[in-house]
């Protein structure tokens, strides 16, 4: 809970300073254009704190919106120029494809033995997915979503090697994540814009639904960026 308002009010706080320096410059109170120069600058800051907040266990959003903020903040102090940026964007596409190979490779280590279905891919662009997964050994996966939705249900799957990590990429969109209600499940969304929250009756994470903490830990953690989009947990 206490990770999911920090997120609310980093979220919030930059729309209001967004808003004000739209107020300082329709009113004319001060000259706001070198100040707009630095605004990538809250993503990348923004970027890094959900990187440290997490314990790096959030790496895919976070990583995107500082590499993509950062480029802008340097176009925009005038180190590099929009040609550079028109010819070089696809690294961007490139560094995605990395991440997300090296969040795999970490659920590789999690759990050597996988079984088939163990592992949950769900993309989706301007429509709508359904998955249900009802492996005995799931050991996580990625949620991608852009201008579309996607349901994952995981109420009838288990887990045998907690935690389980899902990573939820979700742009002007939305994830719904139906779980068991004993999943204790940790959200290091990084909302930009949006929103990411469990939704369940509150519960103590790591421990049984009526806070006893008999688990040392997480059966899932949800990470990942939701940018006018949001992620939300149900049972």
């Amino acid at each position: 809970m206490a990770r999911t308002l920090s997120g609310r009010i980093a979220t919030g706080g930059l729309i209001v300073l967004v808003g004000v320096l739209l107020l300082l410059s329709t009113t004319d109170t001060i000259a706001t254009e070198s100040l707009w120069a630095w605004v990538p600058g809250i993503f990348v800051l923004l970027g890094l704190w959900a990187l440290v907040s997490s314990g790096f266990r959030n790496l895919t959003g976070p990583v995107m919106v500082i590499a993509i903020a950062g480029t802008y903040l340097v176009r925009n102090l005038e180190f590099i120029g929009d040609e550079a940026i028109g010819t070089w964007w696809p690294l961007f596409v490139v560094l995605f494809g990395v991440l997300l190979l090296v969040g795999r490779e970490r659920r590789s280590r999690s759990h050597v033995e996988l079984d088939e279905g163990g592992e949950l891919t769900a993309i989706t662009a301007f429509g709508g997915t359904d998955r249900r997964v009802t492996t005995d050994r799931f050991a996580g996966g990625e949620i991608v979503v852009a201008f579309g939705g996607a349901e994952v249900d995981l109420r009838e799957a288990a887990i045998d090697r907690p935690p389980a990590t899902i990573e939820a990429i979700v742009l002007f969109g939305g994830a719904e994540l139906l779980v068991p209600s004993e999943w204790a499940v940790d959200v290091d969304v990084l909302p930009l814009f949006g929103g990411a929250s469990d939704e369940r009756p509150d519960r103590s994470a790591g421990g049984e639904p009526d806070g006893t903490g008999t688990r040392d830990g997480p059966d899932l953690v949800v990470t990942g960026v939701a940018l006018f989009g949001g992620v939300e947990i149900t049972d």
